[in-house]
């Protein structure tokens, strides 16, 4: 038999109904991930009262974690040096400070791209939200805490029609979800509406060692973590 020591700790994401931060959190949080821990982290951030909540809900008669991020209304504009700064200054594990910019590395360079301008000039205003700082930052911690050595995931669905953004309407998955979902297999859907957010791509294109089916493995823990729709 496999000895405990010679296992590898995966975690495996079923994104049967897309995948965005604040699912992700939710999901590492009920597979057992401590939330005053990941709170701790966030408040270490120096973000102003910045609060992740979670509350059980149930959806189409099932289950599952909601997260929702409660904070200060505010009007900062940041760019990927502030969020690099403000993870630095944090009182983060050196693994789980590293998880989150390079999550945040990726998100700027796809926003880049799609707005056609660079790394260092783009502008965090649907991203550097504190909601998309504390999903990602909690979800770094809580990939962390869990001991998460390689993550799996499944085919992604987009969904489909226009979502509402800054800038208008916009096709679909969005420019950046489009951006950070090259190269990740798409699952097919006739789900309308966004399924998929540009930090729910960047968490699985960052992270995942590889996309696919269930890979064999002895199933510890099972998280549900909810969206904001039914």
């Amino acid at each position: 038999g496999m000895l405990a020591e010679e296992r590898m700790r995966i975690a495996y994401f079923e994104c049967a109904s897309g995948i965005s931060g604040d699912m992700t959190l939710a999901a590492l949080v009920d597979a057992g991930a401590d939330l005053a821990a990941i709170q701790a982290g966030i408040d270490s951030l120096g973000l102003p009262d910045c609060r992740i909540v979670a509350q059980e809900v149930n959806k189409q008669g099932f289950w599952a974690l909601q997260i929702t991020v409660e904070h200060a209304p505010e009007k900062a504009h940041r760019h990927l040096h502030h969020i690099t700064a403000m993870i630095d200054r944090g009182k983060l594990t050196p693994r789980a400070g590293d998880t989150a910019k390079r999550i945040f590395q990726k998100l700027a360079a796809a926003e880049a791209k799609v707005h056609g301008t660079s790394i260092e000039k783009v502008h965090f205003h649907e991203v550097g939200a504190v909601d998309s700082i504390a999903d990602i930052v909690g979800t770094a911690i809580a990939f962390d805490l869990l001991s998460i050595e390689q993550l799996i995931c499944s085919p992604v669905p987009t969904g489909n029609g226009f979502v509402e953004i800054a800038h208008g309407k916009c096709a679909i998955p969005a420019p950046a979800t489009g951006e950070l979902l090259r190269g990740v297999p798409i699952a097919p859907t006739t789900v309308e509406g966004e399924m998929t957010t540009p930090t729910g791509a960047a968490i699985v294109s960052t992270l995942a060692a590889g996309f696919g089916p269930l890979p064999a493995m002895i199933v510890e823990r099972i998280g549900y973590g909810a969206g904001q729709k039914e």
